[in-house]
């Protein structure tokens, strides 16, 4: 195939989609970033709801945190977002309460569609269940569903469904151990 006769790409997104992400850019370079003092939390979700987001009572989300699309992130409350953690949502972000992302995980729900010579971007939503850890530098992937009590290990990828109360490892991530909770009195 030469170039001549190669498809052109099709962008899917329209302009209201693109001035709301331009939009969303500035406000998060002026008014979400710059505020990482703890003290700022709730003015840093204030910004996020501003744009949409759906933010539970008591959530901290780190000013270093990226989130590409504000109106496709919902929380719980008590729900934690760690420092330099990406979320790449052109598709729906669900964190279910008290759910744990650690530093500099990344949360991606879109791909491209190999299939298809021009790569269009698909993507699939994500759900994270109550009281999931996501550790440290881990990837959960497009369409995937994290179990309440699940435990994914630092550095794992995540790109199938993760049972309740499963601790899962590795890339790709597979099956460790049931996770037992002992309570503490």
């Amino acid at each position: 195939m030469t170039t001549e006769n190669f498809p052109k790409y099709k962008d899917h997104y329209s302009y209201v989609d693109k001035l709301k992400r331009l939009g969303w850019n500035v406000c998060y370079l002026l008014l979400f970033r710059p505020f990482g003092l703890r003290c700022f939390d709730g003015w840093r979700n204030m910004v996020l709801r501003l744009f949409g987001a759906k933010i539970g009572k008591g959530t901290i989300i780190h000013a270093s945190v990226k989130v590409w699309a504000p109106w496709n992130l919902t929380t719980g409350i008590r729900t934690s977002v760690g420092p330099h953690v990406l979320l790449y949502n052109p598709g729906n972000i669900t964190l279910g309460s008290k759910a744990c992302i650690s530093q500099y995980a990344f949360i991606c729900t879109a791909s491209h569609d190999y299939t298809s010579i021009l790569r269009p971007l698909i993507w699939k939503d994500i759900q994270i269940d109550d009281h999931v850890w996501v550790a440290a530098k881990a990837f959960v992937g497009p369409g995937v569903h994290i179990g309440t009590y699940a435990v994914v290990g630092a550095t794992a990828s995540v790109y199938k469904d993760v049972e309740s109360y499963a601790i899962v490892g590795g890339n790709p991530a597979k099956f460790i151990k049931r996770r037992e909770l002992i309570d503490v009195k």
